[in-house]
């Protein structure tokens, strides 16, 4: 039982980054109804704007306790991905919002395959993996004999539900968040009443994209190297858990984390007992998708649409 909770621990941990990267393919989703496939790349953006702002700003503050200089540098990772985000709606999606979703759909790929391989270049990131720093002392906390968690984890968590209750303030609670609802549920509407919905849109953007670079930062200090495809398969699970919960969906999106987080871990670790190798885990999204699309294509707490055509 102890390895099992062990397990079922590391894989809420890992889960609640899935869930933070799931939120800004839900919320991009509810407003356009389509999906930003070029979101895993923000991510790894988030992930080198902590590596490099730490290797800035460290001397200057280094006299500092380590919780400041951590959350000096996600805020400002967030600042720059939100700004990221914004720029690449306005010069990719934005010329395209009144044409046809496969347009948009091809883009956004484009858009993904241009930030990784520009990544790679010499200039910019580089084709070899990076360690990131160590921006949470590393310290086993024991729960029991057996059962151990590091702080690393505890605080990766902790911060990711303080986003996530951040995130649900803002939404039902702000005039911005208000507008998002609106447009979701009818934009020619929401135009008519006022709401532009252009600033409302951009605004989405950001909020995903800063969510995605804090979700960089807490996935690189659990586990730390950086290269420039490193978005890719977080990416790829965060938008299977999107489905999972419900695209669209902001608590389905967290849901759809947790399971995903916690089915890959327990996988992974109890691999040997049923005879399969341990890189199978990471197929088991896949496998989760394509049972989601089977039997419940609206997710978990999705409600199925009608539509025209």
């Amino acid at each position: 039982m102890e390895q099992f909770a062990q397990q079922l621990l590391n894989g809420l941990f890992l889960g609640s980054i899935y869930a933070l990267i799931a939120l800004g393919y839900t919320m991009v989703y509810g407003v356009l109804r389509f999906i930003n496939f070029a979101h895993g790349d923000v991510f790894m953006l988030g992930a080198f704007s902590g590596l490099y702002l730490n290797r800035w700003l460290g001397p200057m503050m280094a006299g500092l306790h380590w919780s400041i200089s951590l959350t000096v540098i996600m805020l400002l990772s967030m600042a720059i991905c939100a700004a990221l985000g914004i720029l690449i709606e306005f010069l990719a999606y934005r010329p395209l919002r009144n044409r046809p979703r496969l347009n948009v759909l091809i883009t956004a790929i484009g858009v993904s395959l241009l930030i990784e391989y520009t990544g790679q270049h010499p200039a910019v990131f580089g084709a070899t993996q990076q360690s990131f720093p160590a921006l949470i002392p590393a310290n086993n906390i024991a729960l029991t004999s057996n059962l151990a968690v590091t702080n690393t984890q505890m605080i990766v968590f902790v911060t990711v539900i303080m986003l996530l209750v951040a995130l649900r303030y803002i939404v039902m609670k702000t005039r911005m968040g208000l507008a998002m609802r609106a447009l979701s549920l009818n934009p020619t509407a929401s135009a008519l009443m006022g709401v532009n919905n252009s600033v409302v849109i951009s605004f989405t953007f950001g909020l995903g994209s800063a969510l995605a670079a804090a979700g960089g930062i807490l996935y690189a200090s659990l586990y730390p190297s950086v290269e420039p495809f490193m978005g890719i398969i977080p990416g790829l699970k965060a938008f299977i858990a999107a489905v999972l919960g419900g695209i669209g969906n902001i608590p389905g999106a967290a849901l759809g984390g947790l399971i995903i987080g916690v089915t890959e871990t327990l996988v992974g670790g109890y691999s040997s007992v049923v005879g399969l190798p341990t890189g199978y885990k990471d197929g088991v999204a896949f496998v989760i998708l394509i049972l989601i699309l089977l039997f419940k294509p609206s997710g978990l707490l999705g409600k199925t649409e009608r539509e025209k055509v």
